[in-house]
């Protein structure tokens, strides 16, 4: 089964350059240059990963976690930046992104990251049952 990503930049070269590197994996990408765009193509898909680079035309990577968080499917948030460091992994984990990927592109690391988000499922809620008496 193919599992689908929406990358989210102002850039059309890197998306270009994503879809290269994920050549003859079980993934397909598709493209938006827009939060709005992104928007409407979530409502008529579902994704897997949404792919934001951090700073975008009409946003941050928080308004791409946010959509996410709102859209049925909620998919997985990797948040792209070419000046991620441990303070911006940190804060992006905190706040519910699943990774970070620096730019540019190293295509072993996007290749390994993606392919992972998109074969793991999210964790099971924990139910905790009160002991009966």
């Amino acid at each position: 089964m193919r599992s689908r990503i929406l990358y989210l930049s102002g850039q059309h070269d890197d998306a270009r350059r994503l879809a290269l590197m994920l050549d003859g994996l079980p993934l397909d990408v598709d493209y938006s240059d827009s939060l709005q765009q992104a928007r409407a193509m979530l409502r008529q898909m579902d994704y897997d990963v949404l792919l934001s680079e951090a700073s975008l035309p009409d946003g941050s990577w928080l308004d791409s976690l946010h959509l996410a968080r709102n859209s049925v499917r909620d998919p997985k948030v990797i948040v792209t930046d070419p000046h991620a460091d441990a303070r911006f992994w940190a804060e992006a984990l905190n706040l519910g992104a699943y990774d970070v990927i620096a730019q540019p592109f190293y295509s072993p690391e996007v290749r390994r990251i993606l392919y992972n988000a998109c074969s793991r499922p999210l964790a099971a809620p924990v139910v905790h049952f009160a002991a009966q008496a």
